[in-house]
C-alpha cells in the first residue's frame, strides 16, 4: 500500500505565515511609534490574510458581537466659509444644501429621544461652522443641548469646527463625551482638498479636545483622489498621537453635485476593507466607525467590514447631507449576522475619561481587560 506523509499542522501554518507580507500582530502593548513603512507593510498584506489578522486583534480588544449605534443630526446646515472640496455645505459652491440657522433645543431633544428609543447610544450634533468665534449665544445653546442629551444617559458628540482650549473645557463641563474633528486624509494630500484650514490647525483642535479630557473622534474620507500611500499616511498621523483617538470614522466619499469632487469615482470595497483592517491592527482599542457611504455597500460587504474590525455605524434618518441606513434596516441586518448594539459608555477608553460622571446603569467595557484570556498571544 502506498503511504503518503501529510505535512504537520505546524509546518502548514509556517508556510502560510511566510507567504504573507506582514506577520500577525503580537504586540504586547498599544504602540504610538508606528513608522509609515510598517503600516504600509500591514496595508499591503494579501487581503484575506489582512482581514484574518485584523479580526484576531479585534477579538482581543472587543466583544466582536457588539456594534455601537450612533445617530447624527445636522443642527446648523450650509453657509460654511471653508472650501472643503467634498462638502455641499460650503458657501463657495452651488449645491442643493441651503444655509440655515442653528436649530432650537426641543427638536434636538426629540431627535435624541427617538434615536435612543431605536437603540442608538451615541447622539452626534454637527454645525457647519469654521469655528465658534463670535457665536456666544449659539454656543451657549449647544452647551444646553449637550447637558440635556447627556441627561438621557446617552453618549453625546459634537462637531463644530475648530475649538479653543477654553471652548473644549466648556464642552467637557457640560457633559460632552466626544468631539469629532477629522483629519480627512494624509498631510501630503490635504492641500489638494482644503486650503482654508491647515492640517496643523486641525491637530491643534484635537489637542485642545484631548487636553480637556474629551474623547477624540478623528478619521478620514476615502475617495478624495488620494493614493494608498495617503491612506497609510492618515492612519500614521492618528496612530502616532499621544493617545489613539477613541473613535476612527471611515467615510467613503458620496460625490455631491456642485462640489469640485462631484465626478470622483466611488471608492472600491477592497480599499475600504484594507483601510479598516489596517486601522484595527494599528489602533487595537479604538472604535472604528463605518460612516458616510455605507448605504452603498451590500449586506455581505458590510459583514466583511465588521469582520475586519469595524464596530460602529451611523444609523437613523440621515447624516449631515448624505443618506443614512435607517434603524429598522440596520437592526434587521444585525439580527441576521448575530450582532447587537453596544451600551452607552461601554468602550473602556471612553469610560475611563468619563470617570465619576458615568450614569449608574452604564457598564464599562470588560473586553479589553479580558483580552488575554480570549487570545493569550495577542495581549493589547
Amino acid at each position: 500500500m502506498l503511504r503518503v506523509a501529510l505535512p504537520s499542522i505546524r509546518t502548514t501554518f509556517l508556510k502560510r505565515s511566510l507567504a504573507t507580507h506582514a506577520p500577525a500582530p503580537r504586540a504586547s502593548a498599544t504602540r504610538h511609534d508606528w513608522s509609515k513603512d510598517e503600516i504600509q507593510q500591514i496595508y499591503d498584506t494579501p487581503l484575506l490574510e489582512l482581514v484574518f489578522n485584523a479580526a484576531a486583534v479585534h477579538r482581543a480588544a472587543f466583544d466582536p458581537s457588539k456594534v455601537q449605534l450612533c445617530t447624527l443630526m445636522n443642527i446648523k446646515s450650509g453657509g460654511c466659509t471653508e472650501d472643503c472640496s467634498y462638502c455641499s455645505q460650503s458657501s463657495r459652491y452651488t449645491t442643493d444644501t441651503k444655509a440655515s440657522r442653528l436649530v432650537d433645543i426641543e427638536p434636538v431633544l426629540e431627535a435624541a429621544r427617538r434615536a435612543k428609543a431605536n437603540g442608538s447610544t451615541r447622539f452626534c450634533m454637527g454645525a457647519a461652522w469654521r469655528d465658534l468665534n463670535g457665536r456666544k449665544r449659539g454656543f451657549d445653546r449647544i452647551l444646553d443641548m449637550v447637558r440635556e442629551v447627556r441627561g438621557m444617559g446617552m453618549e453625546v458628540c459634537t462637531t463644530l469646527g475648530m475649538l479653543s482650549p477654553a471652548q473644549a473645557q466648556q464642552l467637557k463641563e457640560a457633559g460632552l463625551t466626544a468631539y469629532n474633528h477629522n483629519l480627512d486624509t494624509s498631510r501630503e494630500h490635504y492641500p489638494k482638498v482644503i486650503t482654508t484650514r491647515s492640517y496643523d490647525e486641525r491637530l491643534d483642535t484635537i489637542t485642545a479636545v484631548r487636553d480637556a479630557g474629551i474623547s477624540v473622534c478623528s478619521g478620514g474620507i476615502l475617495g478624495l483622489g488620494e493614493s494608498d500611500i495617503d491612506r497609510v499616511g492618515l492612519i500614521w498621523e492618528v496612530s502616532n498621537m499621544p493617545e489613539h483617538p477613541e473613535s476612527f470614522p471611515v467615510n467613503a466619499l458620496v460625490p455631491i453635485a456642485g462640489t469640485p469632487l462631484e465626478n470622483n469615482e466611488p471608492v472600491q470595497h477592497q480599499t475600504l476593507l484594507r483601510t479598516i483592517a489596517t486601522a484595527r491592527i494599528v489602533m487595537p482599542t479604538t472604535i472604528i466607525r463605518l460612516a458616510a457611504g455605507r448605504q452603498r455597500l451590500s449586506e455581505s460587504e458590510q459583514a466583511m467590514c465588521f469582520l475586519a474590525g469595524a464596530n460602529a455605524v451611523f444609523t437613523g434618518d440621515a447624516m449631515l447631507t448624505t443618506p443614512c441606513s435607517p434603524w429598522d434596516e440596520d437592526k434587521a441586518m444585525m439580527n441576521r449576522w448575530g450582532l447587537e448594539g453596544m451600551a452607552s459608555f461601554e468602550q473602556s477608553g471612553v469610560a475611563r475619561k468619563e470617570g465619576a460622571r458615568l450614569v449608574p446603569d452604564a457598564p464599562s467595557d470588560s473586553a479589553s481587560a479580558n483580552a488575554a484570556s480570549v487570545h493569550p498571544q495577542l495581549q493589547i
